[in-house]
């Protein structure tokens, strides 16, 4: 085989990159994955590694059906997104889970009390949806654990111990046995004397880096090769067909000219959103919007969705983000997201005029549209602020700040003292500080503090369902979501509309193929991830809902091409019917 020729080429190294390549070279068919980067694994090293997959037919305490995760899906995704295309990701993920775990080295667990993101829908469940990678050792990897991405650093406890969904649910929850959990993490990390000597990172592999591991594992098993440093820059087409990419090999410095790779049977951009792109942002995100709020990987600058712009290809849910609240330090590459700290008690988000104004424990990717639907006008919601007091900055973390009980003020680094948060003795004092009305502030913050006392919050229902208290404080009556703020000093953090990648992209089919204006198939083109548009429309059924899909659809992608190079085709399925398609 010519160097520069494969049956498939796979753009990108995420989790649904990696189950294509595999699927794909499990049919017999020769594959290549190429990474912009200088290192692999993408946003899904960064992330928590959960993979969100109906009736996976796993030992679970959670009863499941296909009428239950169809009824809930359903009354949750826009109609926009086809019945085809959600059945397929419902009806298909489960055979995934089955397949890479039968043949690879992926090994994953249910999150018994993991609830779907909105409990009180028909259909959803208190856990057990969402599957957990099991922990990883970086020592299976040999020299390919260096050239991992990294785990993003508010995933680890402490900022260097490596956790699962579970322990760090226990953990940030106070439950009990969590400081014995917190122990056991430290005394594995420190007493890998081999792993110290080289460096501060956890060989123990959890969350995002032990799901990218088991699959890199399983990759090098099979001797597939992966292309650092190689950017997609073009596709290449011959006639209707796309058959190749224009790659440059040296990415960072992007010296070389473009060189060619070709593929027999097809192309799966599996190569993340725009995250990254701030002329994508404000082209079609709503505004403001910057690339510094994202948490998301660096990488993602949308050139896999803007090369199949250039075909003509269709997009879909361009306007949206997988949301969340986050906070930014000046010297970290990437944004931090408030995923367990917003439904922790004695805290609360207000706008420009000291007024709450949607439920802070609501699901991260509520705090988006609320958050853009409370700014306009007078009354600017961007930044938002979080207020907390003395007993929240002692006993919890917020973003980067340690609790005080491990990191007074006093002991906090420099990158944090120098504007990332606001302090003063009373609210008043803060609000001057902050530039709020301290009247307003001091009254909302009354308000709630009596909501607190008596356990609901009248305003915005905070604590009322299952997904709330997940993260809540279990020793705190009688609601794990709500504390008084009544001690100073008194603090506060800008919160801006943030996100773990874009939602928006390559409009595909049931296969993920990518269909253009009209709705046909661009033969040879296939997206999944963050390149194709969200099957689950601007939605967040529950936690994995991103890799899930991705990796499905890397699976159905690689499965399709598989009939297609076994002759399996019909002749007749390039046209997707017009009662198919997505918009």
């Amino acid at each position: 085989m010519a160097d520069n020729i494969s049956d498939v080429v796979v753009v990108g190294s995420g989790a649904g990159a990696m189950t294509a390549a595999i699927k794909a070279h499990d049919q017999g068919m020769s594959v290549t994955m190429i990474e912009k980067a200088n290192v692999y694994g993408g946003t899904s090293a960064m992330s928590g590694g959960g993979i969100w997959v109906p009736n996976h037919g796993k030992a679970s305490k959670i009863e499941d059906s296909p009428e239950d995760a169809w009824t809930y899906a359903r009354a949750l995704v826009e109609d926009s997104v086809s019945d085809v295309r959600l059945k397929a990701y419902l009806e298909r993920a489960a055979e995934m889970v089955r397949y890479m775990e039968e043949h690879t080295q992926l090994e994953v667990v249910p999150q018994d009390i993991y609830p779907d993101y909105y409990p009180d829908l028909p259909g959803a469940k208190t856990g057990g949806r969402t599957l957990d990678p099991s922990p990883f050792s970086g020592k299976a990897l040999g020299d390919e654990f260096k050239r991992m991405r990294q785990q993003h650093p508010q995933t680890l406890a402490l900022g260097r111990y490596a956790i699962t969904m579970a322990e760090g649910r226990r953990i940030f929850s106070k439950e009990p046995g969590s400081m014995m959990v917190m122990l056991k993490l430290m005394a594995n990390y420190w007493t890998n004397i081999g792993a110290r000597l080289k460096g501060k990172r956890d060989s123990r592999l959890a969350l995002g880096n032990a799901l990218i591991g088991r699959l890199r594992r399983s990759m090098m098993d099979r001797n597939i090769p992966l292309l650092l440093n190689t950017a997609l820059v073009d596709l290449i087409l011959d006639g209707e067909r796309v058959v190749g990419v224009k790659i440059r090999r040296d990415a960072e410095s992007g010296a070389d000219e473009p060189q060619e790779l070709y593929a027999r049977q097809g192309i799966i951009l599996g190569a993340g959103g725009f995250e990254h792109s701030q002329e994508m942002r404000e082209k079609y995100l709503p505004q403001p919007t910057s690339s510094h709020w994202s948490a998301g990987n660096p990488c993602n600058t949308g050139d896999a969705i803007q090369a199949g712009l250039k075909l003509g290809a269709q997009t879909s849910l361009m306007e949206h983000a997988w949301w969340g609240p986050a906070v930014r330090v000046n010297t970290e590459a990437v944004a931090r997201v408030l995923f367990a700290e917003k439904s922790l008690p004695g805290l609360i988000f207000v706008n420009s005029r000291g007024e709450r104004y949607a439920n802070e424990a609501a699901p991260y990717q509520d705090y988006g549209p609320n958050c853009y639907r409370a700014h306009g006008g007078e009354i600017s919601s961007i930044p938002a602020y979080a207020i907390f007091d003395a007993n929240y900055r002692r006993k919890y973390m917020l973003g980067p700040m340690m609790p005080a009980a491990i990191t007074p003020d006093a002991l906090l680094p420099k990158s944090l003292k120098q504007g990332f948060y606001h302090r003063a003795d009373t609210l008043a004092e803060l609000a001057h500080k902050i530039n709020l009305p301290a009247d307003k502030l001091t009254a909302t913050v009354e308000r709630f503090n009596g909501f607190a006392r008596n356990g609901e919050d009248r305003d915005f229902q905070r604590g009322g369902n299952l997904h709330d208290k997940y993260y809540g404080d279990k020793t705190c009556d009688p609601n794990p979501c709500l504390a008084p703020l009544e001690k100073g000093p008194f603090y506060a953090v800008r919160v801006y509309p943030g996100d773990l990648g874009t939602k928006g992209g390559l409009l595909t089919d049931q296969h993920a193929r990518v269909l253009d204006q009209k709705g046909d198939v661009i033969k040879g083109l296939y997206a999944i991830g963050n390149t194709s548009s969200s099957v689950v429309g601007s939605t967040y059924p529950g936690a994995g809902t991103t890799l899930g899909p991705a990796m499905t659809f890397g699976y159905l992608a690689a499965c399709h091409l598989g009939s297609e190079f076994r002759g399996e085709a019909s002749a007749g399925d390039t046209t997707l019917a017009t009662e198919l398609m997505d918009c």
